[in-house]
């Protein structure tokens, strides 16, 4: 990645000279069909046009380019030397006037690696998709520009495609003479302007609103994917949930949107989730579900649509200044996207997800050596690709919560209107919310904003209850604690509850319970003095605050006996995450963990809960138990998969998330026998519908396992001849437990760049088995020897997922910690975001023998 790097200091400084009036981009992708530009990069002609000023003139400034070539370069009707203000990310431009006109033609590459314009073709029928992909700063790659995101500016989109071929952009377009061309834009940021083209199956709808003054609004909807999943697309759901979502903003936001029409294009290859082009939202098409799934993944897509709809306020009408500010938009959609899809959707019960799985998200990151605040300190881009984290989006999302907690909800949302008529189109900062937040609470903010918003760590609530001789309370605390590094101690708004068995059921339920603000090291519950002795202290019941969870001994003593009898579907999800909590924190043996899992996680009713639970127990087995417990505590959790499968509802979804458990805890004979029998036919499971997806989570644990060679998966193939298909069947190639595979996935990965980012993240997946650890172990030492020529050569998006993917976190001992130190010391030169990286892996390790340490001592 060299010389593609910006700084915070240098866009300020190019800030304060310039400003930019509009864009007029020509992009010619007739070439992405038909035959390549021989042994060179497949590229395409893209001309832009800048209008923009400067306050000094004569001063020099640059634009953004990452492109092969440059053909032609004028500034202000002067044509300029490509070679000479050209060096391949940027154009100079030297003595600027007061107003200026810059035309760059330049010969832009398509990319195989999701940043930029991503070319995909399918293998199903062989049509060429594309779509285009910008954040944080990859817009460059597509068209000559001012990469930041304070020179907002208005976009006019022209696109000449292959004829058949239907474009979309930001903008409504009209194909003209052979040329889309797409209305002019709101003055918006670079990141978030979007192309896509190819022969995508679209389906539209419309939306329709009558506000309070009699105006109405009319917003053409539209929804699209390859033409292969057009008949798995249920548009229609889609559709549903924005309009219940548009309805959502416009009721609480009081600004109607913005953007004119709103466009979703489910898209192959996609790096993220989804995107928020304003008008043309792009999502991954793995939304898109081919077999049967749960509800869990129909609410995780309803949430993904309403986070980036609510970014067309938060992030695309307002924009953060600089990348500082990234949760100005990030965390303020995670909170908006949970509020919304419960206040607006089927999905009721979205706090208990948000509670158990994106919370988990936000724990881990901020424990990490390289937590930082939620307004974190962005020196550069590369810093802002990996803070795309669990503290932005989730850490930022649960402060939110708080606020809401202790500002109250009316006084947010009249802030947040606020917010939006003062900065619309424009950009901001941290300070700028804050203002109208206390114009609207009444609430002095800035040092809830210190302790919350500029500080890093998680704090610890326990519980501390003292009873009299007729067991009644006499005190309850709560004791508050900061790890050593990052010591503040936070306000906490909480609810605190008392849990008891109530009758001959034999439930747990709450009898009392108290709204506490938390304040230092130790806070007295008052309300609950008298109330008789709880069986269980829930600290943060309804999950008001963002903190980790303890409980007194007793307590503890009860989740072990009776965990699967608290009734409260969030009040079990938040003890769920606190005992895994416990479990990471080396306070809890990771076979202790497996067994709450193999004896309650049967009873749980939320699905979400369910799959993460599943998850996590496999994370104990696969990293914190002892390495010579492991193949027992593999064994306990495939007997409870396949007893839980077994008395599972026919056709439920219970039981397709029991099945998919099955395969990923199977390596015995017996369960690998009924995998097999399973999809040869042989074999059945009353109401278990083996589709074409469950067919292959059951085919790679069978490869992973040498039952299963190349021709059974080249017949898999066969069956399903796919791009989804073609990424299983890699995957499963590479899970095949052999010398001469690992050899062949190592080198598909390191030392070429053939593989799309799709099939990369595929092939690093097949080749990390758990089961495998001796046959990838050599490949240890390879793998710090080469991430710096890998962070070198390859994107930033390549790097990240090589780097993550391949550390070989799975041999779990301390040889490969000590070689990630030593890499560490040798390479303090190396780039920081590399840097970053190896040492979140390696604290990860270093978390992972502490556990096994706990799991050694309970084994005595």
């Amino acid at each position: 990645m060299p010389g593609e790097n910006l700084s915070r200091d240098e866009a300020q400084e190019r800030a304060a000279l310039l400003s930019v009036d509009g864009y007029e981009v020509a992009l010619d992708l007739r070439s992405a069909i038909g035959a390549g530009d021989g042994d060179g990069p497949r590229t395409f002609r893209s001309v832009t046009t800048i209008r923009f000023r400067c306050a000094e003139p004569g001063a020099s400034s640059f634009a953004d380019l990452v492109a092969p070539g440059v053909t032609a370069v004028s500034l202000n009707g002067k044509d300029l030397d490509p070679d000479a203000v050209f060096d391949g990310t940027r154009i100079a431009l030297a003595n600027l006037a007061a107003e200026n006109e810059l035309v760059v033609d330049a010969r832009c590459a398509y990319s195989r690696t999701g940043e930029g314009m991503h070319r995909f073709v399918d293998p199903e029928d062989g049509e060429v998709y594309l779509y285009t992909q910008y954040e944080p700063a990859d817009a460059r790659r597509v068209f000559a520009n001012f990469e930041q995101p304070d020179l907002k500016a208005p976009y006019a989109f022209e696109v000449t495609a292959p004829e058949g071929w239907t474009v979309w952009s930001n903008g409504v377009g009209e194909l003209v003479d052979g040329v889309w061309r797409f209305a002019r834009t709101e003055a918006i940021s670079t990141y978030i302007t979007a192309v896509v083209a190819g022969p995508y199956h679209h389906v539209t709808d419309h939306y329709r609103r009558t506000f309070a003054d009699g105006t109405t609004l009319e917003i053409p909807l539209g929804a699209l994917c390859r033409k292969g999943l057009a008949k798995h697309f249920d548009a229609d759901d889609v559709f549903l949930v924005t309009k219940q979502g548009l309805d959502f903003f416009h009721d609480h936001f009081d600004y109607p949107y913005p953007f004119g029409k709103y466009d979703q294009a489910f898209v192959p290859e996609y790096n993220l989730g989804a995107m928020e082009n304003p008008g043309c939202v792009t999502f991954r098409e793995e939304f898109i579900f081919r077999g049967k799934v749960t509800r869990a993944a129909y609410e995780r897509r309803a949430n993904v649509i309403l986070h980036e709809m609510a970014h067309m306020w938060f992030g695309d009408l307002v924009t953060m200044r600089w990348w500082d500010d990234l949760w100005l938009k990030e965390s303020f959609a995670d909170f908006m996207g949970t509020f919304s899809m419960v206040g607006a959707t089927r999905f009721t019960d979205g706090w208990i997800t948000f509670a158990n799985n994106r919370k988990a998200w936000a724990y881990r990151a901020d424990q990490l050596p390289s937590t930082h605040p939620i307004t974190a300190d962005i020196r550069d881009l590369e810093d802002a690709k990996l803070n795309f984290d669990g503290i932005t989006y989730a850490k930022g999302a649960a402060v939110l919560k708080q606020l809401v907690a202790y500002a109250g909800q009316d006084a947010f949302l009249e802030g947040a209107r606020r917010y939006f008529k003062r900065h619309a189109y424009g950009n901001t900062q941290l300070q700028d919310l804050l203002v109208v937040l206390e114009e609207t609470s009444g609430r002095d903010l800035a040092a809830w904003s210190r302790a919350w918003l500029q500080t890093a760590g998680v704090n610890t609530l326990t519980p501390q209850t003292l009873l009299d001789a007729q067991g009644r309370i006499t005190e309850l605390a709560i004791l508050q604690e900061a790890p050593e590094a990052y010591p503040t101690l936070r306000p906490h708004r909480i609810a605190v509850g008392l849990y008891a068995r109530e009758d001959a059921s034999g439930d747990l339920v709450r009898y009392a319970r108290a709204e506490v603000d938390v304040d230092g090291p130790r806070t007295v519950v008052t309300a609950l003095a008298g109330e008789r002795a709880p069986e269980l202290v829930l600290v943060n019941d309804e999950d008001l605050t963002y903190c980790k969870i303890r409980f007194d001994e007793t307590s503890l003593v009860t989740l072990r006996e009776r965990l699967g009898s608290l009734t409260d579907p969030l009040a079990r999800a938040l003890c769920w995450s606190a005992l895994w909590n416990l479990t990471r924190d080396a306070l809890m043996p990771a076979r202790d963990f497996v067994d709450l899992v193999v004896r309650f996680a049967g009873r749980e009713s939320d699905i979400g809960v369910l799959q993460m639970l599943h998850a996590w127990a496999l994370s104990a087995v696969t990293h914190y138990a002892v390495p010579e417990w492991r193949e027992e505590g593999g064994r306990l959790l495939a007997e409870g998969a396949l007893r839980e499968l077994r008395i599972a509802e026919p056709g439920s979804q219970h039981q397709l998330t029991w099945a998919r458990f099955l395969a990923a805890t199977a390596s015995g004979e017996a369960d690998l026998g009924l995998l097999t029998g399973l999809l040869e036919g042989s074999a059945r499971i009353d109401g278990l519908d083996v589709d074409q997806e469950l067919r292959w989570a059951f085919l790679e644990p069978l490869a992973a396992h040498g039952v299963a060679g190349a021709d059974v998966i080249a017949a898999e193939l066969a069956r399903d001849d796919t791009a989804s298909g073609k990424r299983h069947q890699v995957r499963c190639l590479a899970a095949r437990p052999l010398v001469e595979v690992k050899a062949r996935a190592w080198a598909d990965v390191m030392e070429s760049d053939a593989l799309s980012n799709a099939l990369v993240e595929a092939t690093i997946s097949g080749f990390t088995q758990p089961s495998q650890r001796e046959l990838i172990a050599p490949y240890a030492p390879r793998y710090f020897e080469a991430i710096e020529r890998i962070w070198a050569e390859r994107s930033i998006q390549i790097g990240m997922d090589v780097v993550r993917g391949l550390f070989p976190a799975l041999q779990g001992d301390r040889a490969t910690l000590d070689a990630a130190d030593a890499w560490l010391a040798a390479h303090e030169g190396a780039a920081p975001a590399l840097r970053r990286l190896v040492i979140e892996s390696r604290d990860d390790l270093a978390r992972t023998l502490r556990g096994q340490e706990c799991d050694r001592l309970a084994a005595g």
